[in-house]
């Protein structure tokens, strides 16, 4: 293991970011370059990825773009496929892309906004992380992190099925951290509070809601982007070597 303040350093990995091109992904996009990795820009809009990656490479980090859909199988193996090509290998797996395309009571939900919510937030990252240890990390280790959220462990109301979809990444996280840990991959998760994206806007923007959560978390405030992404670096680094399983929450004390 690297020693002294070299421990964080991704010098030579490669690390794959999902819904990397605003919020939570771009700041960790922007952690993993300053850190020397080479970062792969995953989200839908190849505009929004090559603006991410015109931002670190102007910062003199190393940044490539690699649009593609997570909830799409096809687009997950296009995803994976091209940061092989064009790397050659893939060390570090941020599963970040979310959705959440309902607000209100679960049971007023529809069908197909669970239906979403699932494939985008549960499967993909099931789907990502096998094709990411089938190209690399089976046979040469890395780190996979998940993005939870403390809804997926203290649920709130009106955002039922993303809660449930998020409760179901930390199992999967965990199951994953039992089944590839003898092959050196370790799998964690990261569990946000409120953070102000344009993902949980109207939770910020809403006062009452707002107010509600500030008024539980010890911080007395809501996080920002970047604060998230120090969490994401630790993970990835060798600074984490002995951990896998687990939920690192960053919540400001909301589930304290």
């Amino acid at each position: 293991m690297a020693t002294g303040g070299s421990r964080f350093s991704l010098g030579g990995k490669v690390a794959l970011v999902t819904g990397a091109s605003r919020g939570i992904g771009r700041s960790i996009a922007h952690a993993y370059a300053e850190a020397e990795a080479l970062v792969a820009v995953c989200s839908r809009s190849a505009e929004a990825c090559e603006q991410v990656v015109a931002e670190i490479n102007s910062a003199g980090g190393e940044a490539l773009s690699v649009p593609g859909n997570v909830g799409r199988l096809e687009d997950c193996q296009a995803i994976v496929n091209a940061v092989m090509e064009r790397a050659g290998h893939l060390d570090v797996l941020v599963n970040n892309a979310a959705t959440n395309p309902q607000f209100g009571p679960l049971l007023d939900a529809e069908e197909s906004a669970i239906d979403k919510i699932l494939d985008v937030n549960v499967k993909a990252p099931i789907r990502m992380t096998r094709l990411a240890c089938d190209a690399w990390m089976r046979e040469h280790g890395g780190s996979v992190i998940n993005m939870a959220s403390v809804a997926g462990i203290q649920p709130e109301p009106l955002t039922g099925a993303y809660n449930a979809s998020k409760a179901a990444l930390i199992s999967v996280t965990k199951t994953l951290a039992h089944e590839l840990g003898p092959t050196g991959v370790r799998v964690n998760a990261i569990a946000p509070g409120l953070v102000e994206t344009r993902f949980a806007r109207v939770l910020v923007e809403t006062p009452t809601i707002h107010d509600h959560i500030v008024g539980q978390t010890a911080l007395a405030r809501h996080a920002q982007p970047d604060e998230i992404a120090g969490a994401a670096l630790y993970l990835a680094s060798d600074a984490a070597s002995f951990v896998t399983g687990s939920v690192l929450v960053v919540d400001g004390g909301w589930t304290a």
